[in-house]
């Protein structure tokens, strides 16, 4: 059998430059602009959402902004981040439960989260900046994101997940994963409510191939491409060295996506994560702390994938409902911890 240079190491990656690196992505399937897409993820997912919608493709969004919103205070109060206002879903259990809420299947513990007289969503902690005025008005936003998202994967193409962590915070009484440990943004923390969890390969697979079942029960054609955060973790509650913890989440879950690429022919694997954090690129797409993806890495990034769908043009941001394209940071909601540290 005769492989192609990119099989080889001397030819595909010590010969080249980072820069120069070609042929780690031969997408399975084609997305078209008329391919229905939708998406959730960690903060990193957002660089690729805006992407979809600033070069045209046909992003859903089922819970759109308030049109009297302009773009800035629209992205701070969580709205056009991802297909609808859940904000960042880190963990494949989080959004498998996110949808088995919005189907009436789950109904958690966690109800409201107060601080200085504010109401907050415990699984939306960060898309109210200040929280909601009261109890009531929380909760009613919270029952029409649920029936929104309820019809998401009616809508929905291909889904596009980028998995984010293994580490979560869950209530013991329910198994309930939250996006943040209870205390940072809101809340109070129990030892006796909750307990951290880092969930491991057969967990994170057999969760992720219960949204596929769920999703194509919906959409029984429904593809979906997977990828992996190159972001590391800010903090780690293990009891390993924050590095030592990143590696073995990614590697987690890089394994689970390829486990699920290689099993289906209708899921597809980006890869986001190797084009950013794999040691050949050293380093040069990351800002100083070695955390933050620089704006150069995004583009490098995106430029491939959509490259390889048949789009070279430039990012398109004058569309109509698009007003302008964020280049700030996306949200990450675990930035808090640098707050809490000893």
């Amino acid at each position: 059998m005769k492989q192609p240079s990119r099989a080889f190491w001397r030819s595909a990656v010590s010969d080249v430059s980072p820069i120069e690196m070609d042929g780690l992505y031969a997408p399975r399937f084609q997305i078209t602009r008329d391919t229905r897409i939708s998406a959730a993820g960690s903060c990193f997912a957002q660089h690729i959402a805006r992407q979809f919608k600033a070069r045209n493709f046909r992003f859903t969004d089922v819970e759109p902004a308030p049109p009297f919103l302009d773009a800035e205070t629209a992205e701070e109060f969580g709205y056009g981040q991802y297909s609808a206002r859940y904000g960042n879903v880190y963990s494949i259990r989080q959004l498998l439960q996110l949808f088995a809420r919005a189907e009436g299947t789950m109904d958690p513990a966690d109800h409201v989260w107060m601080k200085d007289g504010r109401a907050f969503d415990p699984f939306r902690p960060t898309i109210q900046p200040g929280g909601f005025s009261s109890v009531a008005e929380m909760e009613a936003d919270r029952e029409y994101h649920l029936d929104q998202v309820q019809t998401l994967l009616a809508q929905t193409d291909l889904f596009v997940f980028t998995f984010g962590l293994t580490e979560a915070w869950v209530n013991k009484r329910d198994g309930a994963v939250l996006p943040s440990c209870p205390g940072t943004h809101a809340g109070t923390f129990d030892p006796d409510t909750y307990v951290f969890r880092n969930f491991r390969f057969a967990e994170v697979l057999q969760d992720a191939e219960a949204f596929i079942a769920l999703a194509r029960k919906h959409n029984p054609d429904m593809r979906f491409l997977f990828t992996v955060s190159p972001v590391p973790l800010t903090a780690t509650a293990t009891d390993q060295h924050v590095l030592a913890a990143t590696t073995y989440s990614k590697s987690v879950l890089r394994a689970v996506c390829g486990e699920l690429a290689m099993a289906h022919d209708y899921v597809d694997y980006f890869p986001s994560y190797e084009l950013v954090a794999s040691h050949p690129m050293r380093g040069i797409f990351y800002r100083p702390n070695m955390r933050n993806v620089a704006a150069e890495g995004v583009s490098r990034v995106m430029d491939i994938f959509f490259a390889a769908h048949g789009d070279t043009g430039a990012p398109m941001t004058d569309q109509p409902d698009t007003p302008s394209v964020p280049t700030s940071d996306p949200a990450c909601d675990e930035e808090i911890l640098e707050f809490f540290k000893t």
